[in-house]
């Protein structure tokens, strides 16, 4: 269940956090509710029932969502008053800030397309050159059938070490063109919902080339490497 953490932005960045999940595609992009304890979202089944009375109050983020709003255009960005943080994000963030003390806003993924997780990305570059986190929350691959057919873990480890020697690069192009770049794409990420967040801490990053792995393990057959860029 644990997302690893995709992140961006300085290590000591406790002020604010903005973060995209895998688990929130919404088109116009949107925002989680704002205001101090926003409920959790617990989007997930199959676990012991304690995960789902797991508290994380984070205190009120009203400026980061009114900097967002305007850093996100003209168009009005609706932010739900009933919808907190889903697993994709409240998971890394217990981890990484125990103590609930960062505001945090979660923005939805208004599509699925690299390009325009990119794009979007290059929008909140100034949140993270104000010390903002900026956060992808994925998995560098995320493959249930490596669960079944153990040898497909071949492919997983190919698409992650695709990923690290592109990221060294900063070669945005490629990872925007994993589908048809990188070897065992179709096996890494059936669906593009736990790859594409990366694209968004590629596009807000000074240097796309900066990548550093915080996190470098395989668990079950997948990549849960965790990546920090400058």
């Amino acid at each position: 269940m644990a997302q690893r953490p995709l992140r961006l932005g300085p290590v000591d960045a406790q002020t604010w956090a903005v973060v995209v999940s895998a688990h929130w595609e919404r088109a116009p992009a949107a925002m989680s509710r704002a205001s101090a304890g926003a409920p959790l979202h617990y989007d997930f089944s199959g676990f012991h029932p304690r995960y789902k009375t797991l508290p994380y109050a984070t205190p009120d983020a009203g400026d980061l969502a009114r900097r967002l709003r305007g850093l996100l255009g003209r168009t009005p960005v609706h932010e739900f008053a009933d919808r907190g943080l889903d697993h994709g994000a409240f998971i890394p963030l217990m981890a990484m800030y125990p103590a609930a003390d960062v505001p945090v806003v979660q923005l939805s993924m208004p599509s699925l397309d690299p390009s325009a997780l990119l794009q979007l990305g290059t929008r909140l570059r100034p949140l993270r050159e104000e010390g903002i986190l900026v956060l992808g929350s994925g998995f560098m691959t995320h493959s249930f059938a490596v669960f079944r057919r153990p040898e497909l873990a071949a492919d997983t480890m190919a698409f992650d070490e695709w990923a690290v020697d592109a990221l060294t690069r900063g070669d945005a192009d490629a990872l925007t063109d994993y589908r048809n770049k990188a070897p065992g794409a179709a096996v890494a990420h059936p669906t593009a919902g736990h790859f594409v967040p990366l694209l968004l801490a590629v596009g807000a990053a000074d240097d796309p080339g900066s990548a550093v792995s915080a996190i470098d393990r395989m668990v079950m057959g997948n990549s849960t490497r965790s990546v920090r860029l400058t």
